[in-house]
């Protein structure tokens, strides 16, 4: 039985939405969770993943699960080494294991080095250039010329743009040698995979100003007998006449090629390639994304289940209205069936190859976790699902205090035209509101702008809902996980389709009866904060907002931007004009209300406890009706105070 069925509406204490007590504190949400930046499976099938360490300066580590279930997990990495890549700014593929042999990404020097597990003495692979000016990810043990084949990013010659080629590094002489170009020419690559049948590799590349997710090819090379690449053909996206974006190619045991495309129907479907038509099937159509963005190396959002009878099915996710499902794909008989577990958002699969898998994912009760999932022998339904990691372990103790999101679809100011959201109604075990009174909201713009809202358990929401507050978190168009048509409509259009959205969202839940319509505020960090500015500064809809290192100039935005992200703004925003108009530091005069601004904090916990506390004070006293039961010293508002 759920907590909260027990405690029932009777037998609360009334008090004004916004000034419940509640024990998700502002130190509860700063001290959250550790971070899972990726997994695969060692020689003797249990999981290795990296887990960021807030208590040890963010510190990246390598841990392998422990041999008995409930048991601690071993740590890898030794001290003095961190597992990260600073690829592509962003990082991700920044591990591989083979047996029990793994090779890194070290962080401060960005050089590789190989490690046997259990023992505490890494050597390098790459040399050692000075700086992290050589950079590698994605990498993959190739079985057939005993090396390593990875994405290398060189800023050597150029500091803000850098050479990004796949190279082989040897991995079985002692001393350190440079690096082998195999594939060079284009802007950016990811994805190099060798089929372990044959020598032959796949791998997906494009070029600016397009992002992967826009348009991208994918390319088989065969490898010659000194294994450089003489051969390539591209097997998607180089038709001009289809648009597409191929990624996350794999090769089966059997040496054939999956991979996942968006031609024709604008959403990630898997597809196979048949080597001798060159034709490409699609295994299971659906109107649902099988993968998301790239904005990390290294992501896995399907695996092959079996090296025997079953190695005709997958193990896969995709992501419909809002939900991830899960499921076994038989691609002999092109059927799905799905799998019940307690996760409503997955991002990483791998197989262990015992009739078990690995999955990353979240619910609204459950955080940010990893489970091992064991199947039956249909392979058609689990017989198991256990936590193996999770991120924050001690959160349940506050269940009876979370609220659930509500999967909300609004109509957006284009006739016909709908966006979505994840509505929380504020919710405490203790608590109820006024019944004469409707809560504040709080609207959140996640970031990207390329990303999304996905309706998990987050601290730093319950800490508003359990005080009273009704929150909205905004799925504006443009967001992924609903198609390409949908991630689409952003472009040209940052700073209006997201803001319109956001305030379409807001008057719908007033509209709705949810909301009280004259205590409506907004918020967001990063991308986030352009568009929480942007509504401030070009709207009317809200009383008070507050910006997290948002950006209030898009033209110094762009020019400080990395090679990976160049023309990415220029396709979200369009001419010069544009990035003057839809600036909101340009139009200062325009802001209706007052605004928070937060900049240039470190994220530590004492500077998130502060941002968190003086954000809901300062948002409680321009909304009011109501006290802040947590003893919270306020900052001066300019113009109120």
């Amino acid at each position: 039985m759920h907590p909260r069925a027990a405690s029932g509406a009777t037998g609360k204490s009334t008090a004004p939405y916004g000034s419940w007590e509640s024990p998700i504190s502002a130190a509860v949400v700063s001290a959250a969770g550790r971070t899972a930046e990726g997994f695969a499976i060692a020689g003797d099938g249990r999981l290795v993943w990296v887990e960021t360490r807030p208590e040890d300066g963010g510190r990246a580590v390598l841990v392998k699960e422990a041999a008995e279930p409930g048991g601690k997990a071993l740590d890898v990495t030794p001290q003095g080494f961190a597992v990260r890549s600073l690829a592509q700014e962003y990082g991700g593929g920044a591990f591989a294991v083979q047996g029990d042999t793994v090779v890194f990404s070290n962080y401060t020097d960005q050089r590789l080095y190989k490690q046997t597990i259990g023992d505490n003495s890494p050597l390098p692979l790459t040399p050692d250039y000075a700086g992290s000016v050589v950079r590698y990810a994605d990498g993959v043990f190739d079985p057939h010329f005993h090396r390593f084949v990875t994405i290398m990013e060189d800023y050597r010659h150029n500091s803000s743009n850098p050479i990004t080629t796949i190279v082989a590094v040897r991995i079985s002489d002692h001393d350190v040698k440079e690096s082998t170009m195999l594939v060079s020419g284009n802007d950016f690559y990811a994805f190099p995979r060798i089929d372990p049948t044959k020598k032959r590799m796949a791998w997906i590349e494009w070029s600016n100003p397009n992002m992967s997710w826009d348009k991208s090819q994918l390319w088989v090379g065969y490898f010659n007998e000194k294994g450089e690449i003489k051969e390539k053909i591209c097997i998607a996206g180089g038709d001009p006449t289809i648009v597409e974006s191929p990624t996350e190619p794999k090769w089966s045991s059997k040496g054939e090629l999956f991979f996942i495309t968006d031609r024709r129907s604008g959403f990630w479907n898997i597809c196979k390639w048949d080597e001798q038509s060159n034709a490409v099937t699609p295994l299971y159509s659906l109107d649902a994304e099988f993968s998301k963005p790239m904005w990390i190396f290294g992501v896995s959002s399907y695996d092959f289940l079996g090296i025997d009878d079953t190695s005709h099915k997958i193990v896969c996710c995709y992501r419909q209205n809002g939900k991830s499902y899960v499921g076994v794909l038989d691609h002999n008989s092109e059927s799905f069936s799905k799998i019940d577990i307690p996760f409503s958002s997955v991002t990483n699969i791998v197989v262990s190859g015992d009739g078990s898998f690995y999955i990353e994912g979240a619910s609204a009760t459950l955080p940010v976790s990893i489970a091992k999932v064991t199947l039956d022998k249909k392979r058609t339904m689990a017989t198991d699902f256990s936590i193996v990691w999770s991120s924050s372990e001690d959160v349940s103790q506050y269940e009876s205090y979370f609220s659930l999101p509500e999967f909300v679809e609004f109509p957006t100011v284009v006739n016909g035209q709908h966006a979505y959201a994840y509505f929380y109604a504020p919710y405490n075990n203790v608590f109820q509101g006024l019944s004469d009174e409707k809560p504040p909201l709080l609207v959140r713009t996640h970031g990207g702008p390329t990303d999304e809202a996905r309706g998990i358990l987050d601290l730093s929401v319950q800490y508003w809902t359990s005080r009273g507050w009704a929150f909205v978190d905004v799925n504006y168009g443009g967001s992924s996980g609903y198609g390409r048509e949908f991630r689409e409509r952003l472009l040209a259009q940052w700073g209006v389709v997201d803001v319109n959205d956001c305030c379409s969202c807001a008057a719908f839940l007033v509209e709705t009866g949810r909301v009280d319509g004259q205590r409506l505020c907004v918020t967001g960090e990063s991308a986030g904060g352009f568009t929480t500015l942007a509504c401030l500064a070009f709207r009317q809809t809200f009383k008070a907002g507050s910006s997290l290192y948002g950006i209030a100039d898009l033209a110094s935005l762009r020019a400080g931007m990395h090679k990976f992200e160049a023309y990415y703004i220029d396709n979200l925003v369009g001419n010069k004009q544009a990035y003057f108009e839809r600036s909101p530091i340009n139009s200062v005069e325009n802001f209706s209300c007052p605004v928070i601004l937060f900049q240039g904090l470190e994220d530590t916990a004492e500077n998130i406890k502060f941002t968190l506390e003086q954000e809901m004070v300062f948002l409680a006293r321009l909304v009011g009706k109501f006290k802040v039961a947590d003893d919270i010293t306020p900052i001066k508002i300019e113009n109120f105070d």
